[in-house]
């Protein structure tokens, strides 16, 4: 008996370090339906003990090349992984919000709170050709993190704001960073006591930029947006002062497969004091080899993934280097 479980425990040790040696693959992951995966945010199942991803599902294989339709008339899809490394399609969230022919959604963020999730939720009320109709943020909830139940839409500084960021302030109210179209696609914000009643307040930074993303690691807080050059990054000690760092991320090559071009719009997992960073690219539009505007090689978008580091005060960023250690489970709420 004793020989038969040290077997088993070598068994078990095999199969960790297995896991150990299999970095996440290069492109980390492509949408099988449309191949326009953008916008991650990953979030632990406890349901079914995986790590869940949704995104944007851009319509890149759409044959209209003559317009922004394929950014439109979207839907959010749903990837799992065991380990956060690799990863499958599994389906579209069943979001219970369409008020609109053709509704359009965008950029969820994702949060947990006392069994409940929390989406907010970009909502654009058709499929367009061009930019010039409104944006609005959405608030739904959900058990299973499959159906999703319309609570308000945010009354915030105009009807023209996307990319919703969530994070949990030190007094246990909320706070959400979005971006307003109308003000030079800057950085504005908004507080909650309760997650279900907002009130805006105004701009947080004064820098064009989309889909920010705040997080805490050693001992400040960050908020990374999205510049289409790479990624800025932004430091804060109170949540409400930030002070960006001199270099970005993201905005040279890297040398894995379709990671030429820049990184955009990422999430941020802290696992166990790992910084994970999931980023989309758009692989056609490398600088030095762009693919025809309009086809499908330019739309079509994936994810990627890379870690931050933490080198003399600021957060860097080598996309060339594997990524290996896997997101591990958290303990149920």
């Amino acid at each position: 008996m004793k020989f038969l479980t040290i077997i088993a425990s070598l068994q078990l040790l095999c199969t960790a370090l297995a896991t150990a040696q299999s970095p996440a693959p290069k492109p980390l992951y492509c949408d099988p339906v449309y191949d326009g995966a953008a916008d991650p945010v990953v979030i632990w199942n406890p349901n079914v003990k995986k790590w869940w991803m949704f995104y944007t599902n851009r319509r890149a294989n759409n044959d209209d090349s003559t317009s922004v339709a394929w950014v439109h008339g979207t839907r959010i899809g749903i990837a799992e992984s065991k380990d956060g490394l690799h990863w499958k399609y599994k389906d579209t969230a069943n979001i219970n919000y369409r008020p609109h022919e053709g509704y359009t959604f965008w950029a969820p963020d994702i949060i947990e709170h006392e069994g409940t999730y929390h989406m907010y939720l970009t909502y654009v009320p058709g499929t367009f050709k061009d930019w010039a109709h409104p944006r609005n943020i959405v608030h739904c909830t959900s058990k299973d993190l499959v159906n999703w139940t319309y609570q308000s839409t945010l009354p915030l500084v105009n009807n023209s704001v996307i990319d919703a960021s969530v994070y949990r302030l030190p007094d246990g109210s909320w706070r959400l960073w979005y971006n307003n179209e109308r003000d030079g696609k800057s950085i504005y914000y908004a507080d909650s006591k309760d997650l279900y009643t907002w009130t805006d307040k105004g701009k947080a930074i004064a820098a064009r930029g989309e889909g920010p993303k705040v997080f805490p690691w050693k001992g400040k807080y960050w908020m990374v947006i999205d510049v289409w050059k790479g990624m800025e990054i932004y430091s804060s000690t109170d949540l409400l002062q930030w002070t960006k760092q001199p270099g970005r991320v993201l905005e040279e090559p890297g040398t894995g497969a379709e990671d030429q071009s820049i990184g955009g719009h990422a999430d941020v997992v802290v696992n166990h004091d790992k910084v994970y960073l999931y980023y989309f690219t758009h692989p056609g539009r490398r600088k030095d080899k762009r693919a025809k505007p309009g086809s499908v090689d330019d739309k079509r978008t994936l994810i990627q993934l890379a870690m931050l580091e933490y080198n003399n005060g600021e957060l860097t960023c080598d996309r060339n280097k594997p990524v290996d250690d896997p997101l591990l489970p958290l303990k149920k709420r």
